[in-house]
């Protein structure tokens, strides 16, 4: 991952980072709060050795002095000079439970002996503190070694007595709130990377970038009530969302597809990306800007156009392909300007077949001559190869990929479907773009830009359809083509 991908999780993350840090400023708030406080106080003593005086004698004595206080301060915590201690002040604990309370320090190169004494107790802690540094001192004298006069050559003072703790030592609060806002931003970064990492969905053009090289040629934001207005761009012109269809179709203008003809196949990897509805309202948005669009419904599976344009979709394109209709009897002029729909017609046996026909490639050029654009809705690539067999004939197929729905493994899939039948591949639209946080469909690449007036006439409400059977159907072209 490069700075900005961190950058980007940071930003899509910043929400769970900032609880967890709260969470763990709380727990540790909370513990500081609970746990007991814990008083120190400390006692030392110096280890001194009795010599007759001359050089020799008081460097000998210095070297045995320092090399017993190791072993005197090993004394502190056992039996033999806690028992007294546990005597004398009366404790209710064993010597193996205060020892866990008493440890003793030496420092290196020095003679002397800090026995420090951990309690809640202030004033118990530093009594113990006392108590064990005279009980060490009358502990070595008896068992040390003694002179002729029966005098211990090892004497042990008590230099510093243990004062009564005013503070406690622990919880140190300022110390575990800040570590509990480090671990929790730890965390939250953690999770956050490591749910980026495993994400192995499309959300940004980035990630579409990285699977191929053809241009994001549009992006359409997020429409919780698609389902319910599906042509957007015919019932609320001056939303942000059917600008963005304006904005693709100003990018499909200007895309070059190394041909003069203007067919596309719109597809996906998968059912339920958006391709039907964005194709239907980038016919519309054709149709408002003036050109000449025939909107064809190749999804002989499971069709959608005619639901969508509300047009009759017992006859169609199948009935175009087998000879039983021409087209002039099937297709239906659209709104008030020059669009065209073809339904799919009765759903065959053999889709796959009748689009890969010579006499689809026959209906294709013939409409090219007649239309400025051709637009196909065909069924997602994974799961049947109908659009890879169209998307030979086109110019161009056009990939819808949901953000935040579609796997990248199954984007590569369907790339490498068209790319390995020749199919050319003329760009990707990212539908389903969320409104808010990186990547989010606004005024940038894709956004509504300033305004987001219109600069055609549009109508507010779904225009009547013109009766096919009134006009005869072979007005229709004849009408597409003044």
């Amino acid at each position: 991952m490069e700075l900005r991908d961190y950058i980007t999780v940071l930003r899509k993350g910043w929400v769970l980072i900032v609880v967890l840090a709260l969470v763990g400023v709380a727990a540790a708030a909370g513990f500081s709060l609970l746990k007991k406080p814990v008083y120190s106080a400390s006692a030392q003593v110096f280890v001194s050795t009795e010599t007759s005086g001359s050089a020799s004698d008081l460097a000998q004595g210095n070297t045995f002095t320092q090399q017993r206080v190791l072993t005197y301060s090993n004394l502190v915590q056992t039996p033999i000079v806690l028992l007294p201690v546990i005597s004398s002040l009366k404790l209710d604990m064993n010597a193996d439970q205060l020892a866990t309370m008493v440890s003793a320090t030496a420092p290196t190169s020095t003679t002397l002996i800090t026995i420090t004494v951990n309690g809640t107790n202030a004033v118990q802690a530093t009594e113990i503190a006392n108590a064990t540094s005279q009980s060490l001192t009358n502990v070595v004298q008896n068992i040390e070694a003694t002179d002729a006069n029966g005098t211990s050559t090892v004497k042990l003072t008590r230099v510093k007595q243990a004062d009564v703790p005013q503070t406690p030592v622990s919880p140190n609060v300022p110390v575990n709130i800040a570590l509990g806002l480090l671990v929790g931003l730890a965390l939250g970064v953690g999770i956050a990377v490591l749910r980026e990492t495993l994400d192995n969905r499309v959300r940004t053009e980035t990630d579409v970038e990285k699977i191929s090289d053809k241009p994001v040629v549009g992006g359409i934001a997020y429409d919780s009530k698609a389902s319910e207005r599906p042509l957007i761009v015919q019932v609320e012109p001056r939303s942000p969302r059917a600008e963005s269809f304006r904005t693709l179709r100003t990018n499909l203008q200007f895309l070059d597809i190394g041909t003069g003809s203007r067919t596309f196949v719109m597809t996906s990897s998968m059912q339920s990306e958006g391709k039907s509805t964005t194709v239907a309202n980038l016919a519309i948005a054709l149709d408002s800007a003036g050109f000449k669009v025939i909107l064809i419904d190749a999804d002989l599976r499971r069709p959608r156009v005619s639901e969508y344009m509300d047009v009759d979709g017992s006859a169609g394109l199948t009935d175009v392909l087998i000879g039983r209709a021409g087209l002039e009897d099937v297709a239906h002029p659209w709104g008030r300007g020059n669009l065209v729909v073809l339904p799919a017609g009765q759903i065959p046996p053999n889709p796959s077949e009748l689009l890969g026909s010579k006499a689809m490639q026959d209906l294709i050029g013939t409409l090219e001559e007649q239309f400025d654009y051709v637009l196909f809705d065909a069924p997602p690539l994974l799961p049947v190869t109908d659009a890879a067999i169209l998307s030979k004939k086109a110019s161009g197929a056009i990939l819808a990929v949901a953000s935040g729905k579609t796997h990248k493994g199954q984007l590569a899939a369907a790339v490498s479907s068209l790319e390995n039948v020749g199919a050319p591949i003329a760009g990707f639209v990212i539908t389903m773009m969320p409104l808010k946080g990186p990547g989010a469909y606004g005024y940038g690449r894709y956004g509504y830009g300033y305004g987001y007036g219109l600069d055609e006439e549009q109508p507010t409400q779904r225009p009547s359809q013109p009766s096919g059977k009134s006009q005869g159907k072979l007005g229709v072209l004849r009408r597409a083509n003044r």
